[in-house]
């Protein structure tokens, strides 16, 4: 009787188990089903809720000092500075990408090198500076500045120039890929869409920080 009894048990532990099993199973599938949905479409829904929420959770101002400052000195664009480091970085001074780029504008051991020897600095810094803010806005605004001298100004030659480098960019003009004149992201090559989309998502943060860095008069125009 007793055995009888222990083997009912047995039996609907088991059942119960197999629903338990086929349950979680069920919630995982629906759980990896929607992660695939969200990296899919992750891009679309970061934009999204940086057009929701306010401009001061999504738009950070941060390192005000150094950004201003720099600017200044390399006579260019603050705006542009802050679209570059929300674009690069997200505003993370140790970020450093698969390519090895640090810092809150990204840069890399090359640019650094190479930047160093322009700019003179006789200061006894390495490439590990570029995670320190302050070092690395200068620089970053330097190379900006310096691109945009090469570029006569325009946004989004710049742009693609920091993130494609130069001399692919040059190359586009040289062979008439690209009209430096009339210059839209459309006219890059397809075999560069990450550059193209480099530029629309700076010209877009290039937007929300004119109208921010209005707002706090560190721009009048």
């Amino acid at each position: 009787m007793a055995a009888a009894k222990n083997k009912k048990r047995r039996k609907k532990k088991n059942k119960t188990a197999k629903k338990v099993a086929f349950i979680i199973a069920v919630v995982l599938s629906v759980l990896i089903a929607a992660a695939a949905i969200i990296i899919a479409n992750w891009r679309e829904i970061v934009q999204k809720a940086e057009d929701i929420m306010p401009s001061a959770f999504t738009y950070p101002t941060k390192y005000e000092e150094y950004v201003v400052k720099y600017s200044n000195e390399y006579k260019t664009d603050p705006v542009l500075v802050y679209a570059v480091i929300k674009t690069e970085s997200g505003f993370d001074p140790k970020a450093e990408s698969e390519v090895g780029a640090r810092g809150l504008m990204q840069l890399m051991e090359e640019a650094f090198t190479w930047l160093k020897f322009r700019m003179d600095d006789k200061r006894e810094i390495n490439f590990d500076s570029m995670y320190d803010p302050q070092t690395n806005i200068q620089y970053g605004t330097y190379y900006l500045s310096f691109l945009m001298q090469h570029y006569d100004n325009n946004i989004e030659l710049t742009a693609a120039a920091y993130h494609g480098g130069i001399g692919a960019v040059d190359g586009w003009i040289e062979s008439g890929k690209i009209d430096k004149n009339n210059f839209d992201t459309s006219q890059i090559p397809e075999t560069n869409d990450k550059t193209a989309e480099y530029v629309r998502r700076i010209r877009k943060a290039y937007n929300k920080y004119k109208e921010i860095l209005k707002e706090k008069k560190i721009i009048t125009q």
